[in-house]
C-alpha cells in the first residue's frame, strides 16, 4: 500500500510502500512519552521503500535493552516522523500520526501491552464527542 505523510507544519513530506498487516500499536513507556499518548501506532517498511524529503532532526535513544534507535522529528513543529537504527538502517518505523491514510491502518498487533494504562480497555465506555465540546465541568467547580 502506498502511503503519504508530512509533519504538522509541512516542512517534511514522505511517501512509503508498506504492508498494512505490519501495523503495530506499541505501549512501551518510551512510545507513551514520545507520542504524548497511551500508545503509538507504527508500521515497519524496508528503508528503500521510504522516501523522505529533507533531513529532520534526529535524537538517538538507548532503550532499556541497550538497543539504540534514531528518532527523527521535525525541528520546527516537533512531529515524530520515523525511527530506525542509527547506523546502516535496513528498515524504518513510520509514525502513523503523520500519515494521511492513518484511519485505514488498523493495528494488527499490540506490543509492550503490560505497559498500557489500565483504563485503555474501558475507553469505548467513556462519553465521547464528535468534535471538541465543553462537556466537562469547569475547573474549580
Amino acid at each position: 500500500m502506498q502511503i503519504h505523510g508530512a509533519c504538522h507544519c509541512g516542512k517534511f513530506r514522505f511517501t512509503a510502500e508498506i504492508d498494512p498487516a505490519r501495523v503495530m500499536a506499541c505501549h512501551c513507556t518510551d512510545c507513551q512519552v514520545r507520542s504524548g499518548g497511551p500508545f503509538r501506532t507504527v508500521v515497519a517498511t524496508p528503508i528503500g521503500r521510504f522516501h523522505l524529503q529533507g533531513q529532520p532532526k534526529v535524537y538517538v535513544k538507548t532503550a532499556e535493552s541497550g538497543n539504540r534507535r534514531a528518532q527523527a522529528f521535525c525541528s520546527d513543529c516537533g512531529t515524530p516522523i520515523d525511527a530506525s537504527a542509527p547506523e546502516n538502517p535496513t528498515s524504518v518505523m513510520i509514525r502513523l500520526g503523520c500519515v494521511d491514510e492513518r484511519a485505514s491502518l488498523k493495528p494488527a498487533v499490540q506490543i509492550w501491552r503490560h505497559s498500557a494504562p489500565p483504563w485503555l480497555d474501558d475507553l469505548a465506555d467513556i462519553p465521547a464527542s464528535p468534535k471538541q465540546q465543553a462537556f466537562l465541568p469547569a475547573v474549580g467547580t
